[in-house]
């Protein structure tokens, strides 16, 4: 019937067109791209040379504290407002609401790109150099238990096929291996894989348009005070260095606030706001 034939590609077109849209409009910023690094006071991390580069061309953040030890609990609390009970890194299974909640009800796409992840919804503790306690969304049953939503956790791999198709999400939650993180290898290696993987992102034009990169840290060493390193470098970011007193959820309220998702009212509502970095 050459109607319904008609309808048929109408709708693989519209598709089309859907899939390789940009991504939705936000007050600040179009897409939000979190890399997550280990175990790092404050001064360490500001004297590798890449992430003090970083450090001046954006926001840096010179009284920024990770909310836990050990490393699992920061996680959580980024992506959910709260510790939600975690003190420790085993292997948890959480029915509570988290970020990506907020962005699907507003209509905005969300992936986390994980290193040696080995997909179809890993919910072990570890395989090569993947720890599944640095990757919080598996452990958020919502997500776990739906294959739909579980395919937004894929292997690094995926990340330039992605860039290639203009099909990056709004939200992105990217995950170094515990080499690549420092967690297993110290700050100094981290910092060089951090520039030979990221320097051609952060040189191409078309990827950083209405882009911020967030690097950050999950926790100092076994610092007391938990001071971290925390950047955010993109086009929107005025070159500032920022002394006020924030955490973890400071970064999860900007993302709320940006795209006005609401909250998820834990220590998220209350986070201090980042509107002093914005140009």
């Amino acid at each position: 019937m050459p109607g319904f034939k008609f309808l048929g590609l109408m709708i693989l077109f519209c598709l089309s067109i859907q899939s390789h849209a940009a991504p939705i409009a936000g007050k600040y910023f179009d897409r939000a791209m979190f890399v997550i690094f280990e175990n790092t006071n404050y001064a360490t991390a500001m004297q590798q040379p890449f992430f003090k580069q970083l450090a001046g061309q954006g926001a840096q953040f010179t009284n920024f504290m990770a909310i836990t030890h050990p490393s699992q609990g920061n996680y959580i609390a980024l992506t959910s407002g709260s510790q939600n009970g975690v003190t420790n890194d085993k292997s948890i299974d959480i029915d509570v609401h988290h970020i990506a909640d907020l962005l699907e009800a507003k209509g905005l796409t969300w992936k986390v790109y994980v290193e040696d992840f080995p997909g179809n919804c890993f919910t072990a503790s570890s395989k090569a150099g993947y720890a599944r306690k640095h990757n919080p969304f598996i452990s958020y049953l919502n997500v776990q238990k739906n294959p739909n939503r579980c395919a937004n956790i894929t292997n690094v791999a995926q990340f330039d096929t992605d860039l290639k198709n203009g099909t990056l999400p709004n939200y992105i939650f990217y995950v170094p291996n515990i080499k690549n993180d420092g967690h297993d290898t110290g700050v100094a290696y981290a910092d060089k894989w951090f520039q030979k993987t990221f320097t051609p992102y952060l040189n191409n034009a078309d990827f950083m348009k209405n882009t911020i990169l967030i690097s950050t840290f999950d926790e100092s060493g076994a610092s007391a005070k938990n001071q971290i390193y925390t950047t955010i470098v993109g086009p929107a970011v005025k070159a500032i260095s920022v002394s006020d007193n924030l955490s973890q959820y400071s970064l999860l309220s900007m993302i709320e606030d940006n795209w006005n998702l609401g909250n998820l009212g834990k220590a998220d509502a209350t986070a201090p706001a980042l509107n002093m970095i914005w140009k």
